[in-house]
């Protein structure tokens, strides 16, 4: 199936006091750029994360990132004595008194307020892990199927711009005998007008070799060609970017050919409609996997 490289999934859920949130984001790139962002007590995991990524996705930058959110009013509630802390204060009072042999006034409240003795208990968000990874399947999940949404729309946009080359090398190719009549009524007026003696065979040979320099079956022939092809690889299961973008430089090298030996105005025109429409392909095609 046809996948887009722009896409965007996020998924939440609260475990305990905590909130889980994975966001992750994708934008075309040559070939897979994948980052993951943890907060403290996950990064021991970032390569796991990253080779779930490189299975689901062929190409893209990637940047998926998970936040944790604590419950602020559990979270400064979680404070604990530092004991060792009290101990070594305490004993430290013992030789200062030994010391001055003076005793030393430390109230209940000096001791909690000196440094170290109370501690806010460390949050570990390590104890989610199992939630997390849980949680970026479901996100990677959702990534992927939202590169496969506008990956449709993408085909069905190519494939309309497609048709409309389709129908103008059409209209082209059912005007090339015309235009050709065109080509040598004009050549042969221009030579009654000079009023000179002609060789017949060396006139004949002249206008079919003028005829062969503005020929443009060829081109149009290729441009069949290329259409054609890019409809089948549109149908492939596997990544197709790389193949597309280099249709979309064959049909812009026939359009502009086909545009410097057009002799005529709707030819021309023609060339000119190609041209937008294969840019606005390959606009497309740039966001294809």
């Amino acid at each position: 199936m046809l996948k887009s490289m722009t896409a965007f999934s996020n998924c939440e859920v609260t475990v305990d006091d905590t909130v889980l949130i994975w966001e992750i984001r994708s934008v075309n790139h040559r070939f897979l750029d994948a980052s993951v962002y943890l907060p403290e007590g996950f990064h021991a995991e970032e390569n796991n994360f990253k080779d779930a990524l490189k299975k689901k996705l062929g190409r893209g930058k990637v940047d998926a990132k998970l936040i944790c959110k604590v419950d602020e009013n559990q979270a400064k509630g979680a404070v604990q004595l530092n004991e060792q802390a009290i101990k070594e204060l305490l004993d430290a009072k013992h030789k200062l008194e030994f010391l001055s042999k003076k005793a030393l006034g430390l109230s209940t409240m000096d001791i909690l307020n000196w440094p170290g003795v109370m501690e806010e208990n460390q949050h570990d968000l390590s104890v989610h892990l199992e939630a997390a990874k849980t949680l970026f399947a479901k996100a990677l999940d959702g990534l992927v199927k939202s590169r496969e949404e506008e990956g449709a729309r993408l085909k069905t946009l190519i494939l309309t711009r497609a048709n409309s080359v389709s129908e103008i090398v059409v209209d082209v190719k059912k005007r090339r005998i015309e235009v050709n009549n065109a080509v040598r009524e004009k050549a042969l007026k221009k030579l009654s007008e000079i009023d000179v003696a002609v060789d017949e065979n060396r006139l004949e040979q002249e206008l079919v070799y003028l005829l062969q320099r503005l020929d443009v079956d060829e081109e149009l022939d290729r441009l069949d060609s290329h259409v054609e092809e890019l409809k089948a690889v549109l149908e492939r299961d596997e990544p197709i970017g790389r193949r597309l973008d280099f249709l979309m430089q064959e049909l812009n090298r026939e359009a502009n050919t086909l545009a410097s030996k057009a002799n005529d105005g709707e030819t021309t025109k023609g060339a000119v409609e190609l041209k937008v429409l294969i840019e606005q392909m390959r606009e497309q095609v740039m966001n294809i996997e």
